[in-house]
Order: structure tokens, then C-alpha cells, then sequence
């Protein structure tokens, strides 16, 4: 499982000119599933999110998690991060889940999110989506299960 994390001061989705998920200050996560990931690639992943410290305390310094600041998350599923460019000029997208089993594995790791009392927002998994943010920072970070 493949997250590309950014912690913003809003961010939106929308779908065929309506918004669809809509969040102030947290986090963007671009969600991808790969063929290979299990129940314990969503857990190790919710957890990790849960508590990475990425934002600032009264101090300045990146010490607190998005449950400490009670922020928002913004979570768009994204096969494209399973794209391998190495050959050729066009993605290989071997790697990312089969639909049906991406569309559940996605919607298990959001339900473990919410879970834990995160307010989660989503997109619309399978659509065209046009994504906007403002990256906070910028903060920007990239979370592989498979190097947990």
C-alpha cells in the first residue's frame, strides 16, 4: 500500500463540477492498493497516519499527529502510484489491485481511519476527479507498507 501525504490548509474533490469531499486544515492522503497488500498493510498504514507527528506544537517543532491537532483527513484513491515507468514511454499498472478489491481495501482503510475518530472525507473511487489543496508547509511525504 502506497501513500502520498501532504498536510494542507484545505483541500477539495470534486466530481462532474460537484464537490464530493471537502476538509480545512489536515491531511491529503493519495491512497494507492497494490495486488499484494493484506489486511495488515491498511492497519500498519492507519496507525502510521494516525500518529506521525508532522504538525507543529507551540514550540514550532513537527511534535504533534493529526488525532493531537483534531484535523481532518481528505483520502483519494490513486492506482496510479502502482505505475511503473522503467520500460517504455507508457505506465505499466501490473502492480495496483483489481478494482473490485482496491474499492474494498480502500474503503476498510478509511472505515480504520474513521475509527480512530479522524474525520475522513473521500472522493469518488473509479471517477474522474479534479483534486485542489493548498500544501501547508509544503509538508509532503511518501509511505510505503512494504518498507514498514
Amino acid at each position: 500500500m502506497k501513500v502520498v501525504l501532504q498536510r494542507v490548509s484545505e483541500a477539495k474533490v470534486t466530481v462532474e463540477n460537484e464537490v464530493v469531499g471537502k476538509i480545512g486544515a489536515g491531511l491529503m492522503l493519495l491512497v494507492g492498493i497494490g495486488q499484494e497488500d493484506t489486511e495488515q498493510d491498511l492497519v500498519w498504514m492507519a496507525d502510521k497516519l494516525a500518529g506521525l507527528r508532522i504538525f507543529e506544537d507551540d514550540a514550532g517543532k513537527m511534535n504533534l499527529s493529526i488525532e493531537d491537532v483534531k484535523g481532518a483527513i481528505l483520502s483519494v484513491s490513486q492506482f496510479t502510484l502502482y505505475g511503473d515507468c522503467r520500460k517504455g514511454k507508457r505506465p505499466n499498472f501490473m502492480a495496483a489491485a483489481k478494482p473490485e478489491i482496491a474499492q474494498a481495501s480502500y474503503e476498510q482503510f478509511n472505515e480504520r481511519l474513521r475509527a480512530k475518530g479522524l474525520q475522513v472525507e473521500t472522493g469518488t473511487f473509479g471517477a474522474m476527479m479534479d483534486v485542489s489543496l493548498v500544501n501547508d508547509g509544503p509538508v509532503t511525504l511518501i509511505l510505503d507498507s512494504r518498507n514498514s
